[in-house]
């Protein structure tokens, strides 16, 4: 099952699929690895809310590019988690992740606003003074 997930400008694509024993490897490092507790909670989110999960023996590989570190462990914990309900084929899942975060099930739109001709920045206008 491959699933996609976009944040601001980092795009992660996650692969899950059955295996010998539960992985989860994030940009080629193993998830249990990480020395920041607050990155790898971040990323376990979907995992722990679905028990299903340690069950079946499965490989999450997650694999993120562009924007910032935690854009792409947004964008990669969106697509755990679709990727989750989608290989269980589990509607209800979706309902569940949707319910404890939104961000979990549904893309964010939102993105940077280009900057304008003549501006400091996208809205911010150069200041005038009079003296």
């Amino acid at each position: 099952m491959i699933t996609r997930g976009k944040r601001k400008r980092a795009i992660a694509i996650a692969r899950i699929k059955k295996g010998k024993r539960f992985r989860f490897i994030f940009n080629g490092l193993n998830v249990d690895e990480m020395e920041n507790e607050y990155l790898k909670q971040f990323l376990y989110l979907p995992v722990v809310l679905y028990p299903k999960v340690y069950e079946e023996p499965l490989d999450i590989v997650v694999n993120a590019k562009g924007g910032g570190v935690m854009g792409q462990l947004q964008a990669a914990r969106r697509a755990v988690a679709v990727g989750i309900s989608n290989y269980f084929e589990d509607k209800e899942a979706l309902k569940m992740f949707y319910s404890v975060n939104p961000n979990l099930v549904v893309e964010d739109v939102r993105r940077v606003e280009p900057k304008k001709d003549r501006r400091r920045k996208a809205r911010a206008k150069y200041q005038k003074s009079y003296r």
